[in-house]
């Protein structure tokens, strides 16, 4: 089978938007890789590059080791499969999965389109068109449409994203499924972490055209080499506290602001620690490094009451907060805990949020849309309604976004808050003091520059 390379491989489109950045991939034979980011980071851009959609602006692409940058997509032989389906609605879904073949309809040709057909579970449907079908049921005819003609490799332009949830979670096992059985190579597009996850033998992160980070699920998630990558990986998403690191001759600290974690005497990791003494950090906390520990006095882990120095600041790899907010979701519940620590913000991050600081109707895009006379003369002949204040949307660099008047019930925004699982039967109380304890061994460091700060020896 075919393995998919790109070299390089750079997109600048006419308006100077770069869009990819000398992105160097290889997929091996019968791999299943998948491409992940925030909207607009170039995902796509790779795949139609890679597909002979577009022409890059440099680099190369290579199937089985050979350059294909002058190659037509056709002759490239791969199948792709879009968001949006891209079915003919005039013709049958019978019609539609022979599309491709281009030659009669022989008995060779309607015994392979049966066999896709029941393949994906669609053999009734051969007669209808896509109009009377449901959006997994489209999808499908999509996915037997592009392995009809027995392609080199598969491209997958998020096609689960217009599904509801329980359809999603089943095509992804039968899109995995299909891919393997058939020892195709394929490219899978996607800005859900937890398709990624689940489906990728190789999981690539971008970042605006940039690749950040490539391996396997398990090792990009629990080893992330930056701070986005930490920060973009995790549901719900990872808490990340300032911090600063102060090396002493009997312990090491991190300093939270209003607490410390102190690193047990006599581990290996406090010798690492305590080079990057009096430098400032951030702390990334996902949900699975914290679990819930009895109040203070039943916890033989760390002192009653104040060290013997006489702070009051916690001397341990627990943490204590006040519960901010409770999301019951049937078999957990997700509690926020605001720790009084300081957030890091979405700068420091490159998470490419909206600023918080700021109300979103006040922020305006960069290059508003051009007026079209055509959409103007439709505006004025449809009635328009009051224009509620604040508006129900706000466009933003970023794209639009809903604007809410919080109610009195919201809880206020925490600084500091922590995300910690707990079970779904008695959950705390929003008020309530909660103490946590911190897995090291899933502690994540990071530098001012977003730099991993290991306190491990990196894993070969």
């Amino acid at each position: 089978m075919v393995a998919i390379a790109t070299d390089r491989l750079t997109k600048v489109f006419d308006d100077g938007t770069v869009a990819v950045d000398g992105v160097s991939l290889a997929v091996p034979s019968g791999q299943f890789l998948v491409l992940l980011g925030p909207t607009g980071c170039g995902k796509s851009t790779i795949l139609r590059l890679v597909a002979g959609l577009e022409t890059p602006t440099s680099g190369h692409v290579l199937i089985d080791d050979r350059v294909v940058d002058g190659w037509s997509a056709q002759r490239r032989q791969v199948s792709m499969v879009f968001q949006d389906y891209a079915l003919y609605p005039h013709l049958t879904v019978a019609q539609n999965i022979a599309f491709p073949l281009r030659v009669g309809h022989g008995p060779a040709v309607e015994q392979r389109i049966r066999q896709v057909a029941a393949e994906l579970g669609i053999a009734e449907h051969l007669h209808r068109q896509p109009a009377v079908l449901s959006g997994g049921q489209r999808q499908r005819v999509a996915m037997a449409r592009a392995i009809v003609r027995q392609p080199k490799a598969f491209l997958l332009d998020e096609p689960l994203s217009n599904l509801d949830a329980g359809l999603r979670a089943e095509l992804r096992a039968d899109v995995t499924a299909l891919a393997r059985r058939h020892g195709v190579t394929t490219v899978y597009v996607t800005h859900d972490q937890t398709e990624a996850l689940t489906m990728a033998d190789q999981l690539a992160v971008l970042r605006k055209g940039r690749l950040q980070q490539t391996g396997p699920p398990a090792q990009v998630y629990g080893d992330p080499a930056n701070l986005f990558v930490a920060a973009f990986l995790g549901t719900p998403r990872t808490s990340l506290l300032q911090g600063a690191v102060y090396a002493e001759p009997d312990r090491v600290v991190i300093d939270l602001g209003s607490q410390v974690l102190e690193l047990p005497v006599g581990d290996a990791r406090v010798a690492r620690l305590a080079e990057h003494h009096t430098e400032r950090v951030t702390v990334a906390l996902r949900a699975d490094a914290l679990h819930p520990v009895p109040p203070t006095g039943a916890d033989p882990a760390r002192p009653d009451g104040p060290d013997p120095a006489g702070s009051d600041r916690t001397l341990s790899v627990t943490l204590r907060g006040t519960v901010r907010a409770v999301e019951n979701l049937g078999h957990e519940a997700l509690v926020w805990v605001d720790t009084g620590g300081l957030p890091t913000s979405p700068a420091e991050s490159q998470l490419d949020l909206p600023d918080p600081q700021t109300h979103l109707a006040e922020l305006l895009a960069e290059d508003p849309p051009p007026r079209h006379q055509l959409r103007e003369t439709i505006a004025r002949m449809i009635p328009q309604q009051r224009r509620p204040d604040p508006p129900a949307t706000a466009r933003t660099r970023y794209g639009f976004y809903p604007v809410y008047e919080p109610s009195p019930s919201d809880p206020p925004e925490g600084d500091g808050d922590v995300v910690v699982r707990v079970p779904a039967a008695a959950p705390p109380q929003p008020g309530e003091t909660m103490t946590m304890a911190l897995d090291l061994d899933r502690l994540l460091l990071f530098d001012r520059s977003g730099h991993r700060i290991r306190l491990h020896p990196h894993p070969d």
